[in-house]
């Protein structure tokens, strides 16, 4: 009996390991960097700093924010340097840090692994990164808008830090090595379909990231930009908007330009942004980055988001972290 016990003991141990060798040899399943150089002219250059500060706003979780200020506007001196945290406070399978996109980190990297990483999630050295960093969205991105991004990130002012290395939880750590995917580009449409490109812009700029509720890792069905996702931050619990047409709970009674200036108001000096301090209200939406956004494409989301489905879905923005501890 004891010898028969001992058997399935053995053989369970070397499935278990076959198992693990598999994933760790076969994922993620994704082609070697490609092999690219972009000539960073100053068109793409231009074009790479307003996708990253603007639409795409890699800078805003690659630096550090102030949250002592309204949406927490970026830290002089950290821009690009990495560090941000996203943890289990925020509803995170483990701790993950966001790195350094300086030349300090990536100048030893080719553009085609930069490219790798921006539309895959796979880095450098072959691993796969936990997608905070919204990359399935991203390998949708027209590759002139990658190669933009690349060029300007090569531009960025180098800062000497090195982020420590995310801690996924266990089972995220083996999970995360089966959702890199090969990029799937697409062209980016022309302005003149304010609709597709819109929806173009909605995409890379993340949108549904924060404003689709999830369970346990997947967008919730039938809640497409219903809004609810929450957010732990210092304050208390953040949970972001519904931005469909609902009519009461959404955006639906919003005319466009009262939406392009939900934007813009926000398109001031750093030092005009209202102080919070203690309990205040906050948020994790970074609206200084996201009203130096043209007119014309803060026009082209509001049509894209007026075509899809109502949600109704009440919202509760807000809980305090007083009423969150006391109700524990």
């Amino acid at each position: 009996m004891k010898k028969a016990i001992f058997s399935i003991i053995i053989v369970l141990v070397i499935t278990i390991l076959g198992g693990l060798s598999y994933l760790y040899i076969a994922f993620p399943a994704v082609k070697p960097a490609p092999d690219i150089s972009v000539k960073g002219t100053p068109a793409q250059i231009e074009r790479g700093k307003y996708l990253a500060e603007h639409v795409t706003v890699c800078i805003d979780c690659h630096s550090n924010r102030d949250w002592s200020k309204f949406s927490g506007p970026i830290k002089s001196g950290t821009y690009g340097r990495g560090g941000d945290i996203f943890n289990e406070k925020m509803g995170m399978p483990g701790t993950f840090y966001a790195q350094n996109i300086t030349p300090h980190n990536l100048g030893n990297w080719t553009d085609g692994e930069i490219y790798r990483t921006i539309t895959t999630g796979v880095t450098k050295e072959g691993k796969p990164m936990f997608p905070v960093m919204p990359y399935p969205a991203y390998a949708k991105m027209d590759p002139d808008d990658v190669k933009a991004i690349i060029a300007y990130l090569r531009t960025l002012e180098p800062i000497t830090y090195n982020a420590p290395s995310s801690e996924p939880n266990f089972p995220m750590n083996l999970i995360m090595r089966t959702i890199p995917q090969e990029a799937q580009p697409m062209e980016r449409p022309p302005k003149s379909d304010p609709v597709k490109y819109g929806k173009y812009l909605t995409l890379i700029g993340g949108c549904a990231e924060c404003h689709t509720p999830q369970k346990q890792g997947a967008d919730i069905e039938g809640m497409y930009l219903a809004g609810g996702f929450e957010f732990g931050m210092p304050n208390g619990t953040v949970r972001s908007a519904n931005i469909t047409p609902h009519q009461k709970y959404g955006i639906g009674r919003w005319s466009k330009n009262e939406f392009v200036e939900r934007f813009k108001q926000y398109d001031v000096p750093t030092d005009s942004l209202s102080s919070v301090s203690g309990n205040q209200f906050n948020t994790i939406m970074p609206w200084k980055m996201y009203a130096g956004m043209t007119d014309e494409d803060l026009e082209a989301i509001y049509e894209y988001l007026q075509t899809v489905e109502p949600v109704d879905n009440s919202v509760n923005r807000f809980t305090p972290k007083t009423e969150t501890t006391a109700k524990k």
